[in-house]
């Protein structure tokens, strides 16, 4: 249950509730939309099901960062451990944030940089709970994912029982100046991979989960899952109380609906959830990347400050504190839109070499104990390597302003990682005295 809890708790947090209208307005029509919402669920559960065997066959600390290091050598390993720093596991918490932002703005009358300075906040609590064991952020983390899966299953129930709801809001006809385009479609399924963003998390903390053969595969797949099911059955909700127009329109689109059928009681306690579930993601994204972090700096490829565990709390508490630092500085510099393409463009060119990864390993290493193996190989993983390929390409081609700074970290990581090998080849020969 934990793990299950902690891969809902992952991905659920900003996306569903704030990328609804910007998919809609970038795609302009109900088949669509519905399109790209079911395609990024298939992916990552592709994803799952590929990293499931990944994380049953290495259950330590670090996740996609072993499983790279084991496929491709420790230069590939380090790029995805200096990309996690840097953009993805903290750009991630910044994106939570700023989600946090919007929606704070909405329920107090406070300006943007408040907002922001307040999301800070949330992010230096969360920090300190992690700080505090393992067990702490796992039983924070489940109350919180509880509250957010109550929260979508209640915008469903009052969505569908509202008054003012329409099935006839599903033949919505677009412009006649709207036409298909798989190239719109792509610019979509970034936001659609923001929410369904963190499925993989769960890997990083194998190496404190117990019985990983049974509660990691199970946990990943099951949760994956479940959010797929949740998501579809709020865009059903939120197209059957609202036309396409007005959520196309709507930035807020979950208080903007909640709003409509019950008025601003309806509203606020929707933006109070919201805020909670965003926090519960910005929790599981703490948890999750210091354990990569910590991973790097124990094989003298990172600072070595990095590999501190506290002796109390047995946690990595200098990559924590590390990690939201940098997170913080990410929040008050950037916009939410901005964030989650930024952050989704690299992720998807290290999670395309973790599908490719079970290939690699099932021919170079055939001895090694499988207790989970991947449904469907060698379909399902090349299947979810190549999208995860075609997508980073299409984000190359149709934003590549925040493309080329995604692709300017990833080869700072080149110098980085030849010094760190340096000092490490430089310390080997050192004789001791």
């Amino acid at each position: 249950m934990d793990c299950a809890l902690l891969v809902i708790g992952s991905v659920i947090g900003s996306g569903i509730f704030l990328t609804p209208g910007n998919i809609a307005r970038t795609v302009q029509s109900v088949e669509s939309v519905f399109l790209v919402w079911v395609a990024g669920g298939l992916l990552s559960f592709f994803g799952a099901l590929a990293y499931a065997e990944l994380g049953a066959m290495f259950p330590r600390a670090g996740g996609i960062y072993v499983f790279l290091r084991e496929a491709y050598g420790p230069l590939t390993a380090f790029l995805y451990g200096w990309c996690t720093f840097f953009v993805m596991q903290s750009g991630s918490v910044a994106t939570l944030a700023a989600g946090f932002a919007i929606y704070l703005g909405y329920l107090l009358p406070v300006s943007s940089g408040v907002a922001k300075i307040c999301a800070v906040g949330v992010i230096a609590f969360l920090t300190l709970i992690n700080c505090l064991g393992v067990r702490s952020g796992a039983r924070v983390q489940n109350i919180l994912t509880i509250v957010k899966m109550a929260s979508l299953v209640g915008i469903s129930v009052v969505l569908f029982t509202m008054s003012g709801g329409s099935f006839g809001h599903f033949s919505y006809v677009p412009p006649a100046t709207a036409g298909f385009s798989w190239s719109a479609l792509g610019i979509a399924m970034i936001a659609v991979l923001w929410a369904y963003e963190g499925w993989h998390t769960l890997t990083y903390n194998a190496g404190e989960v117990s019985n990983p053969k049974r509660n990691l595969t199970g946990g990943l797949l099951l949760g994956t899952l479940a959010i797929i099911v949740l998501y579809l059955t709020v865009n059903l909700a939120y197209l059957y109380a609202l036309p396409f127009e007005k959520i196309s329109g709507s930035r807020r689109l979950a208080s903007d609906a909640m709003e409509l059928a019950l008025g601003p009681v309806g509203g606020t306690l929707i933006a109070v959830a919201i805020l909670i579930s965003i926090t519960g993601a910005i929790n599981s994204n703490t948890m999750g990347g210091p354990r990569v972090y910590f991973a790097m700096a124990r094989e003298n490829l990172f600072f070595k400050r990095f590999a501190y565990v506290q002796p109390r709390y047995v946690v990595p508490t200098f990559s924590i504190v590390l990690q939201g630092v940098w997170a913080s500085s990410l929040t008050l510099m950037g916009s939410f839109d901005r964030l989650f393409s930024y952050v989704i463009f690299v992720c998807w060119i290290f999670y395309g070499l973790g599908g490719v990864a079970v290939l690699v390993l099932r021919w170079k290493r055939p001895e090694l104990e499988r207790h989970y193996k991947t449904w469907g190989y060698p379909f399902v993983p090349l299947l979810f390597a190549l999208m995860a390929f075609l997508i980073v390409g299409n984000t190359l081609v149709n934003d590549f302003k925040n493309s080329f700074w995604g692709l300017v970290v990833v080869f700072t990581g080149l110098p980085a990682y030849y010094y760190w090998q340096g000092r490490k080849k430089l310390t080997a020969e050192t004789p001791r005295r």
